[in-house]
C-alpha cells in the first residue's frame, strides 16, 4: 500500500470521523451502532475481531442479488462486504470502498481467511473517499511518492494528476455497477460534498441499477451548534439528513421509484428534542433516454384514486394513460411491477418508427389509439365467465 494519507489533526467533523473509526477499529465503541439483524447465515464464516467492530444501523444486503457488482461505500472493517461476497456467489463481484487505512487495513487482513472458508474470493477493498469514486488513493499516493507537495506550484500540478487519475484510471468506471449499498455513512460526509456524493452513486451504475441505503435520519432540522460538534457528527447523530430530505436527494440526481423500504419506529437516540433513527432507501436508475410514441398505455390498478411518478406523471386509476415506450417497459418491472395493466396497440409501431412523445403533460389515451379507427370487430363469447367457486354469469 502507498504511505498513508491521514486527516490533519485540527478538530473538525471530518478528522474526527476518521480519528473515530481508526479507533473503532482497534477496540469496539458500542455508540456507533444500532442493533441490527443479518439475513441468513452469513456471519459464520466471518473472523469474530470484524463482527465486534462492525458499525452499522441496518441490512441493505437484502436487496442485493446473486451474480451481481456490488459497491459497499464505507466498508469499514469489511463486515458488509464479506455478507455480500456470500450473497452475490461466485459469479458476483463485491467492492468495498473506505479512506481509513485502520479499517481497510483490519478488512484486509482476514481476506483471505473468509475466502478460503468459502471457496472463492471476489472482493475488493479500495481506498478512496465514498463522495469521490473516481479517484483512487493508493495510486495518488504513489504519484506524490514521485512528486512531493514543496509549494503552490506542485499543489497546482497534483490538481493536474488527480484529474488525469479520474479520468485515465477511475476508482469505479462509470456505469459499471448493480448496486450500490452504505450502512450508516452517508451522514459522516460534509455538508458540501454531499451533491457531488449522490452524483457518484449515479455515476457509477449501470441503467436498471439501484441503491440500497441505510442510514441515520432526523425528523428537524438538526441546527447548527449540533452540526459543529465533532463528537455528535461522528457518532452518527449531528450530521443525519431530515428523513424528507433523505429521500429528495436521490430524486435531485435522477433515481426513480425510490422507496423508503425500512423505517425505525421508535428513535435510535434523541437530542435536543430532536429525534433520530434509521432507515433504509432502495433507488433505481434507469429513466434516462428518449421519449418515444408508439400508442402504448397503462392502467393503474389501485388502490388509490390516483397516483403521480417521480417526473409528474399522473395515474388515474382505472384509466388508460398514455405513456412513451421507456416509461411503458420501466412500469412493468421492480419496484413498479403488479400496480399498472400494460395495453399494448393492437398494431405495433416499430422503434424505428416511432415519433418523439411529449412527456411534459399526462393524457389519457383514447381506445382508437390503441385499436385503430378502423377497427371494427364483432366476436362470440370467448365461454362461459365462471369464478373459481364454480358460479357463472
Amino acid at each position: 500500500m502507498s504511505k498513508a494519507f491521514h486527516p490533519n489533526a485540527n478538530n473538525t467533523a471530518e478528522a474526527s470521523v476518521y480519528n473515530r473509526y481508526a479507533a473503532a477499529a482497534q477496540a469496539r465503541e458500542e455508540l456507533l451502532c444500532c442493533p441490527v439483524e443479518y439475513a441468513g447465515d452469513f456471519l459464520a464464516v466471518i473472523p469474530q475481531e470484524i463482527l465486534e467492530r462492525d458499525y452499522g444501523c441496518g441490512d441493505p444486503t437484502r436487496h442485493v442479488h446473486e451474480g451481481e457488482t456490488v459497491v459497499d461505500l464505507g466498508s469499514g472493517g469489511g463486515k458488509l462486504c464479506y455478507i455480500l461476497s456470500q450473497v452475490v456467489g461466485k459469479r458476483g463481484r463485491v467492492i468495498g470502498v473506505d479512506c481509513n487505512l485502520e479499517m481497510l487495513a483490519l478488512a484486509r487482513k482476514h481476506q483471505g481467511q473468509v475466502a478460503e472458508r468459502l471457496g472463492y474470493d471476489n472482493v475488493d477493498f479500495r481506498y478512496g473517499m465514498i463522495q469521490d469514486l473516481q479517484l483512487d488513493l493508493d495510486l495518488l499516493g504513489r504519484e506524490l511518492g514521485q512528486h512531493p507537495i514543496a509549494d503552490p506550484s506542485s499543489w497546482l500540478k497534483l490538481r493536474n494528476i488527480e484529474e488525469r487519475l479520474r479520468h485515465d484510471q477511475p476508482m469505479i468506471a462509470s456505469n459499471t455497477v448493480d448496486c450500490v449499498v452504505s450502512n450508516c455513512v452517508l451522514n459522516l460526509v460534509r455538508q458540501q460534498d454531499r451533491k457531488q456524493l449522490f452524483a457518484e452513486i449515479f455515476r457509477v451504475l449501470k441503467k436498471g441499477g439501484r441503491a440500497a441505503i441505510s442510514d441515520i435520519v432526523s425528523d428537524e432540522d438538526v441546527p447548527q451548534e449540533l452540526q459543529e460538534n465533532p463528537e455528535l457528527w461522528s457518532g452518527c447523530i449531528s450530521g443525519a439528513f431530515r428523513e424528507e430530505q433523505f429521500l429528495q436527494a436521490f430524486e435531485e440526481v435522477g433515481f426513480h421509484g425510490i422507496e423508503l423500504v425500512k423505517r425505525q419506529s421508535e428513535p435510535w437516540r434523541t437530542v435536543d428534542g430532536i429525534e433520530f433513527r434509521s432507515v433504509t432507501v432502495v433507488a433505481n436508475k434507469g429513466k434516462q433516454g428518449p421519449c418515444l410514441e408508439r400508442n402504448q398505455a397503462v392502467i393503474y390498478r389501485g388502490p388509490f384514486k390516483k397516483v403521480e411518478d417521480d417526473d409528474g406523471h399522473a395515474y388515474n386509476r382505472g384509466m388508460r394513460m398514455a405513456v412513451c415506450d421507456k416509461t411503458f417497459h420501466l412500469l412493468q418491472q421492480s419496484p413498479y411491477a403488479g400496480l399498472f395493466e400494460a395495453v399494448e396497440p393492437l398494431t405495433p409501431i416499430p422503434l424505428n418508427d416511432a415519433v418523439p412523445f411529449d412527456c411534459r403533460r399526462s393524457k389519457i389515451r383514447s381506445t382508437r389509439e390503441s385499436k385503430g379507427e378502423d377497427y371494427d370487430v364483432t366476436t362470440e363469447s370467448i365461454g362461459p365467465c365462471c369464478e373459481p367457486d364454480g358460479e357463472c354469469c
